[in-house]
């Protein structure tokens, strides 16, 4: 498990931004390249979702 502030944290050093959020997920891009993903909003979520995120962002895994 990953905790949700661990994470934003690991997007923002990698260049993404916060486009939107929404009531449960929150939508993050990466300027550079143009992609984007949603990222739950929950406290913790599993470690192999934002792998997968951060596969979508085309950013290094946590």
């Amino acid at each position: 498990m990953i905790k949700l502030v661990v994470f934003e944290r690991h997007l923002r050093r990698n260049g993404c931004r916060l486009k939107r959020q929404g009531s449960k997920h929150s939508v993050w891009e990466n300027p550079t390249s143009g992609l984007q993903s949603t990222v739950p909003r929950h406290r913790e979520f599993p470690l192999t979702t934002a792998k997968a995120i951060c596969d979508q962002l085309g950013i290094p895994r946590p």
